[in-house]
């Protein structure tokens, strides 16, 4: 018990891995909160278009001078709207359009980081640094996601019923155009928020992950979102813990202990609907057997 308590312990002796722990847990709260909505609004290759979209921004952010944050926001911002704008004013199809778009987007910021003399290293863009997380960065970072955090929590309902059933939110007259550039707003905001953590990359899995192991488990939206909440938290502390211990990167360990939560809850979903069928397949024979006799 002392050799687990110090294992847990010794790391947070440093401020930096406290930060580092700080900062994961913020991220993978508001991550885990909004990919519920993404999964129920099947909206994930959006997630991974905004993500990869937002390179640009940082790119132009640093020539102009302005916070590198303000520049990934307006970009990916650019491409959710301008995703919906082509799907609607096109003949292709939304994950056509969303994949010309990101990709395009993606390849304009490599081309203009290769050819800026920066010191946003492009490693820690595409894979985070979340070791290297300063106060303002926690500051910042952190003061987004709970934002993000409370609005989905307090419109909870609202979104829930947007994401499952947009004609119906329309019929009982929610505001369902705003509920949908609100959705593209929140998402552009969290992936600005875990940028510095887990980058452009690794946010994807972050912003999916949660959603669909609380999926798996649950039967109700806001057990969805505490299964949710709960995986990628825990996730986020012991990946932390074990990345300082085998001195490997955090981000892609939080990820792959994430992605092996969700190969659990499959097999316990899985097992639950077996178990089902057999139970409900011996209750019709004993229930004919019964009629019979």
């Amino acid at each position: 018990m002392d050799t687990l308590l110090t294992i847990i312990t010794e790391p947070l002796s440093h401020e930096f891995m406290q930060r580092a722990l700080l900062m994961s847990v913020l991220i993978g709260l508001v991550c885990s909160i909004f990919s519920c909505f993404l999964v129920l609004k099947g909206w994930s290759l959006m997630g991974d278009a905004v993500s990869h979209a937002i390179l640009p921004g940082l790119a132009i952010a640093y020539v102009l001078g302005l916070p590198l944050m303000l520049g990934a926001f307006a970009a990916g911002l650019l491409c959710a709207v301008g995703t919906g704008y082509l799907t609607e004013n096109s003949r292709v199809k939304e994950d056509a359009v969303m994949g010309i778009l990101f990709s395009g987007m993606f390849a304009v910021g490599l081309v203009l980081l290769t050819k800026i003399e920066t010191d946003v290293h492009l490693l820690h863009v595409l894979f985070g640094n979340v070791l290297g997380i300063s106060t303002q960065d926690l500051i910042e970072a952190g003061s987004i996601a709970l934002l993000c955090s409370l609005i989905m929590v307090v419109k909870r309902r609202d979104l829930m019923l947007y994401c499952f059933d947009p004609a119906h939110a329309g019929v009982i007259g929610l505001p369902v155009r705003i509920l949908h550039f609100g959705l593209l707003v929140l998402l552009s905001l969290t992936i600005v928020a875990a940028l510095k953590a887990a980058g452009i990359i690794l946010v994807v899995a972050m912003l999916i992950a949660p959603g669909a192991i609380g999926f798996l488990v649950s039967k109700s939206f806001d057990r969805m979102m505490l299964v949710a909440v709960a995986a990628s938290v825990f996730s986020c502390f012991f990946g932390v813990i074990i990345s300082y211990h085998i001195d490997a990167a955090t981000a892609p360990l939080i990820v792959i202990i994430q992605a092996g939560l969700f190969c659990l809850a499959l097999i316990a979903s899985n097992l639950r609907t077996h178990l089902g069928k057999d139970r409900k397949e011996r209750h019709d024979k004993n229930l004919t057997a019964t009629e019979t006799g």
